[in-house]
């Protein structure tokens, strides 16, 4: 790559006057401003210098500040350019007239409206632009269906012969531009005023990453996916860690309840466990595993759950988790790497930082969350013992 002795930059441009999502492109998703998935596929691309973004709005220039990246560039536009009417090539050449702090050679055009991109993606299509020689490059997705289109009042087969139907696994398909990113060099864009000119070549992308975020529904079904992809790779990081596991050991409240006091009208204690949880142990049982509760707090209440949802081991009033655990692991034979641990507040961070899995609900401390190897979709006393013993069981089962 540095033989070809280019700078390249990326430019993603971001509106504020969306129409069908006001503010689109800060909206949260999964949590995060959209824009921000765009920038961690520039910033974490590692042939690209500097990445810009080019905005109208103030709420959405101090979104971007607030990304915190010493690559990262905010600057202006023209007002005729941000305009519904107005092309994304017009602003990309207001930008190199009008905004650009540098000199460069080469530009990736990112828009925030596809969260699927990757930095990997990127890597791989910048090094493909330059081995293929080409002028230009645009992200695709490959799709096998049947197309056809109108002629008077029939259709007609566009890309394949009704006749001669081919099974799927033998059919090409065609590409379909995703909207992702769009390479070119300086040269090329000012002399063609086209995003895409010349030889243009193409970078594969996986199927899912065809929907862009357009309209509200367009969300829904993006925000679906981002959440299961992102959990699929999380269960790929931790299948190693999880088949390791005999011993499922946990906080009580904060994790098996939702860490609230109520009393009666009598003033008896009173606590709120997850019928979903008492199964999940089951599951766990018998899948081999062993299950234990080590708490600070001294409960009859606790007691008495444990009982009924057969914990194997409980232990009440502990202040030295840490050192229990590590009796207890001597004494079944086995070692602290092959120990989950589910804890939810400072007190069990000794024991987190030990085990070989460890796990905190999503309402936990933040300096709980920050260390731990997993955090559950669940929040304490909803669920989140049953989500990390269906984990266990599926992640063992492969």
């Amino acid at each position: 790559m540095e033989s070809h002795g280019g700078k390249i930059i990326a430019f993603i441009p971001a509106r504020g006057g969306s129409k069908s999502i006001p503010l689109k492109n800060i909206k949260l998703l999964n949590n995060r401003p959209l824009i921000y998935y765009a920038l961690d596929a520039a910033v974490g691309c590692k042939y690209i210098k500097s990445v810009y973004v080019s905005t109208d709005s103030q709420q959405i220039k101090e979104c971007v500040q607030n990304y915190k990246s010493g690559k990262v560039k905010i600057v202006g536009r023209s007002p005729e350019t941000a305009t519904d009417e107005a092309t994304t090539e017009s602003v990309i050449l207001d930008f190199i007239y009008n905004y650009c702090e540098e000199e460069f050679d080469y530009l990736v055009l990112i828009q925030a409206t596809s969260p699927f991109l990757e930095s990997k993606h990127l890597d791989e299509a910048i090094e493909k632009y330059f081995k293929t020689n080409c002028d230009s490059m645009l992200s695709v997705v490959r799709q096998k269906r049947f197309i056809w289109d109108t002629k008077g009042n029939y259709v007609v087969p566009v890309n394949y012969d009704p006749a001669k139907r081919p099974r799927r696994q033998e059919f090409k398909g065609f590409l379909v531009e995703n909207g992702a990113f769009y390479i070119t060099s300086k040269v090329q864009i000012l002399k063609s005023k086209c995003r895409i000119s010349g030889k243009i070549s193409y970078y594969e992308m996986p199927e899912y990453s065809y929907f862009e975020i357009d309209e509200i529904e367009d969300w829904f079904i993006v925000e679906t996916l981002i959440s299961k992809i992102k959990r699929e790779r999380i269960y790929e990081e931790l299948r190693e860690k999880v088949n390791k596991i005999k011993l499922l050991a946990m906080d009580c409240d904060g994790v098996l309840t939702d860490g609230g006091m109520y009393y009666s009208e009598k003033g008896e204690e009173l606590k709120k466990f997850n019928t979903r949880d008492g199964m999940g142990i089951s599951i766990v049982k018998k899948a081999g595993i062993l299950t234990a509760i080590i708490t600070s707090e001294d409960s009859e209440i606790v007691r008495r759950r444990a009982e009924k949802i057969g914990i194997d081991y409980v232990f009440l009033g502990i202040k030295n988790k840490l050192d229990i655990l590590f009796r207890l692991v001597q004494k079944i034979g086995i070692s602290l790497n092959e120990v989950a641990y589910i804890g939810d507040d400072i007190n069990d961070i000794d024991v987190l930082k030990n085990v070989g899995f460890s796990i905190a609900p999503n309402d936990a401390s933040e300096e709980v969350k920050k260390i731990v190897d997993y955090v559950t979709v669940n929040s304490g006393g909803n669920g989140v013992v049953r989500e990390i013993c269906d984990m266990i069981c599926l992640l063992k089962a492969d």
